[in-house]
């Protein structure tokens, strides 16, 4: 399966810059959605039109994207290309664009002083369709790196990756993420596949040099990690016909998939954020047993996606 996009009513673009090692990568919808966030470091946007008595009952796209605080600028590209279309929650004198963001931060690895904004926003969603989504090193991706614990020096590169899988009654669940973990990638057996490197380029296992000593007594890495500098991102997508209740406790579920493949993670260093959305025109309260086959799913899915995104 080619990934996200196999969801009906999905479509996925990116908009790179290679020399400043930044990017973004735009999730059209419109769909219902949902957020989980784990981490304690976030970057977002309109994170509360996502609840599930918010105002407003969809969002028209999910923005993930580089620079940090900075790159959430390029929102309003996102949402004056959706009002140039139609788009938008429609409150009498215009209709106003839903667009949630989270960042990550990558500015550590190429240009500071170039981030993504509106033009790259727009780019994104002139780049976005319904067929196979690039992965690795593209949009949000790319500037993203894994294992931090010794900072840069040591680190491996993240990335964007994707999946998707054939549910129950003939709905798809697929997942998008963006890997800048400063823990280390794993696989499905729990080996390191990418993450913290010794000088000699060895796998350092940064879960267990903590719990060696690798962060000081004065709660100050000894080794060169950064607060606020690591971050995952994944959105689940599904066409089953789930409410934003269902879907808060699809995107909890789907963060599981997040915990299995990352170690440590939803760190105090992290900005892990987890969204759900639904593709269907209406929302039906579902069975306690189908919502816990998709959430099994959507795991399932985000953890092939996570190993893809350090690995295509």
């Amino acid at each position: 399966m080619a990934g996200i996009t196999d969801v009906p009513g999905i479509r996925v673009g990116h908009a790179t810059d290679a020399e400043a090692a930044t990017g973004c990568t735009v999730v059209l919808g419109p769909f219902r959605a949902a957020c989980d966030v784990r981490g304690l470091a976030t970057g977002t946007r309109e994170l509360e039109t996502l609840t599930a008595t918010h105002l407003v009952p969809r969002a028209d796209a999910i923005l993930l994207t580089g620079g940090s605080a900075y790159g959430l600028d390029a929102a309003a590209g996102v949402m004056q290309w959706l009002e140039e279309r139609g788009a938008g929650f429609d409150t009498g004198p215009a209709r106003v664009p839903i667009v949630p963001a989270a960042v990550i931060f990558d500015l550590g690895v190429g240009r500071a002083d170039r981030r993504p904004d509106a033009a790259m926003g727009r780019a994104a969603c002139e780049a976005a369709g319904s067929g196979p989504v690039a992965e690795g090193r593209v949009g949000a991706g790319t500037g993203a790196t894994v294992g931090k614990l010794r900072g840069l020096e040591g680190a491996m590169p993240g990335g964007v990756g994707t999946w998707a899988v054939e549910g129950p009654a003939g709905c798809t669940v697929g997942a998008l993420v963006v890997v800048n973990a400063m823990g280390d990638v794993l696989d499905a057996n729990g080996r390191i596949i990418a993450g913290a490197r010794d000088v000699e380029g060895r796998f350092i296992g940064t879960e267990r040099a903590i719990r060696e000593g690798a962060i000081s007594d004065r709660g100050v890495p000894a080794l060169g990690v950064e607060p606020g500098q690591n971050t995952t991102l994944a959105v689940v997508a599904t066409d089953a016909p789930l409410g934003r209740t269902a879907l808060q406790a699809l995107a909890r579920m789907a963060a599981l998939g997040v915990a299995r493949r990352i170690s440590p993670v939803h760190t105090t260093f992290d900005g892990d954020v987890t969204f759900a959305v639904s593709t269907a025109t209406e929302a039906r309260e579902p069975s306690p047993a189908l919502l816990l086959t998709l959430g099994v799913l959507a795991a399932y899915a985000v953890e092939r996606a996570i190993e893809r995104a350090v690995t295509v």
